[in-house]
């Protein structure tokens, strides 16, 4: 990351003792990273009406996503629970109401309040309309960005002592490209894969496969179709091998390779960038 990265920050209404929802540094370089699902706090007014414990939206989450920001010089993190509002989500369908838009989860003690809700998803626009303000300037500046949506999901449902999940259909890596259009994009996609299974992660290779069990949320379809020819979204899952799913505790050797090996894609997708 640029050391001379400027920081900004969605402010925080004063009757809001919370953390700000989410973080932006903005470094040169046509290349972002961002972990829209890495938090799992929830403001106050929220917290009162949540049914879901902190254990089981942690489970859900996408902890130490952020981490892997630093491979970008310009970083979006949000530190705020999807079950608060999920930004990778329709703006429809953001705030969970219902166990159907939740994996079947009991979210709320009671329909949180209409303003609650409102207050939300005037958070969910504020984000929206800090990214585009981002990657507009990117693009004003550089031609053509690419965004790395960093996520990671679980593979072991059956509960904490159950078997992992079958690695024919839960590769180490999902890369999301749903949303886009591929020709266009071909060479970028094609790099970041590449670099990624051919890096030698801990002795072995990483199983990296392209629209198996992900193809992207709304953050990169909203990227896509906004800046359908200026911005590449890749939509990175990775699956939860760095982590114990369950308890949250962290292989803090996988989490760094990991981190080692976006960092060798990322360097390829910019050879790419300057190159075409």
């Amino acid at each position: 990351m640029s050391t001379s990265a400027i920081i900004e920050t969605r402010p925080v209404p004063p009757h809001w003792i919370e953390p700000p929802m989410w973080e932006v540094q903005c470094g040169d370089g046509p290349l972002v990273a961002a972990a829209i699902h890495d938090g799992s706090a929830v403001r106050g007014e929220v917290a009162a009406s949540l049914a879901i414990d902190e254990a089981q939206r942690l489970y859900e989450e996408d902890p130490y996503t952020g981490v892997w920001t630093s491979v970008a010089p310009t970083r979006i993190v949000c530190f705020r629970s999807r079950f608060e509002v999920d930004l990778n989500r329709p703006r429809e369908q953001a705030v969970y109401l219902k166990p159907e838009d939740a994996w079947g989860l009991n979210v709320w003690k009671e329909r949180p309040p209409d303003e609650v809700v409102e207050r939300s998803l005037a958070e969910y626009d504020a984000f929206y309309d800090q990214v585009h303000h981002v990657l507009q300037r990117l693009v004003e500046r550089h031609g053509r960005v690419v965004v790395l949506d960093l996520h990671s999901y679980n593979h072991r449902r059956q509960g904490m002592d159950g078997p992992s999940g079958d690695p024919q259909e839960n590769p180490d890596v999902n890369v999301g490209t749903g949303s886009m259009d591929r020709s266009r994009w071909a060479p970028i996609v094609d790099r970041f894969v590449c670099e990624l299974t051919e890096f030698d992660f801990l002795g072995h290779h990483l199983d990296v496969r392209e629209n198996l069990k992900f193809f992207g949320g709304n953050f990169p379809r909203w990227i896509h179709e906004t800046f359908p020819e200026s911005v590449c979204c890749l939509a990175v899952e990775i699956k939860k091998f760095f982590m114990d799913e369950w308890t949250g505790e962290v292989d803090q050797t996988q989490l760094h390779a990991v981190g080692q090996a976006l960092q060798k894609a990322a360097t390829g997708v910019l050879e790419v960038l300057v190159e075409s």
